[in-house]
């Protein structure tokens, strides 16, 4: 029988010291890209386990925004077709991020395999085309979904040559970088989106025309 809440947080809780902290993760801290320095680093106590998830935006009777505007564009929307469109972040430490999302109000577990199946079309050109700008080696591929129940997937193009901005913490590094000019987040963006409607499909819209 698979393991209860309850005892994944008694075994949680049991970990921590008096004041309710989990010890630091000594191998994780030593890792190059790790942005912090160790010294003085703790995690805040564990809190108390919530009654239940507090809904998203989209979901128990929550106005969808993503759906708001499912008949035209949604806010930064560079690129199209008849299934999905693709939104530019506000300009951040990264070089571009991208958000993909379906028109159709879906949660990520909940797309049909038509559309399931061309979300992996999608991400497999996308990511090759953030990959071939000049100022970026990979093409970092992230879903959360806490903050809302429309699917969506973030892009961050991970700068290259930068080694400290490798893995899992470069959506950290994101938040600290200074921003990258609009100007040029949106001819990235324009000439990611050229590549993505010549290998995929689609039509380019806004900052990416």
């Amino acid at each position: 029988m698979p393991e209860q809440i309850e005892d994944y947080y008694a075994r949680v809780e049991a970990a921590t010291d008096a004041d309710g902290r989990l010890a630091g993760n000594a191998e994780i801290q030593a890792w190059e890209i790790f942005p912090f320095e160790s010294d003085g680093l703790r995690l805040k106590p564990i809190g108390p386990l919530a009654p239940t998830e507090a809904p998203r935006r989209g979901e128990g009777g929550s106005p969808c925004d993503a759906c708001d505007h499912d008949d035209g564009p949604v806010d930064g929307e560079i690129w199209r077709d008849d299934h999905w469109h693709l939104s530019v972040a506000d300009s951040s430490g990264a070089p571009l991020v991208l958000i993909l999302s379906p028109h159709a109000h879906f949660d990520f577990t909940t797309l049909p395999i038509d559309r399931a199946a061309e979300m992996g079309q999608i991400m497999v050109a996308l990511g090759a085309a953030i990959e071939a700008l000049p100022s970026v080696a990979r093409a970092h591929v992230s879903r959360w979904g806490d903050g809302g129940a429309h699917a969506h997937v973030f892009f961050y193009a991970r700068p290259t040559r930068m080694p400290q901005l490798r893995g899992t913490m470069m959506a950290v590094w994101d938040d600290y970088l200074p921003p990258v000019p609009v100007d040029v987040r949106d001819a990235n963006a324009r000439a990611v989106v050229q590549e993505l409607v010549r290998t995929y499909g689609g039509r380019a819209l806004g900052a990416a025309i």
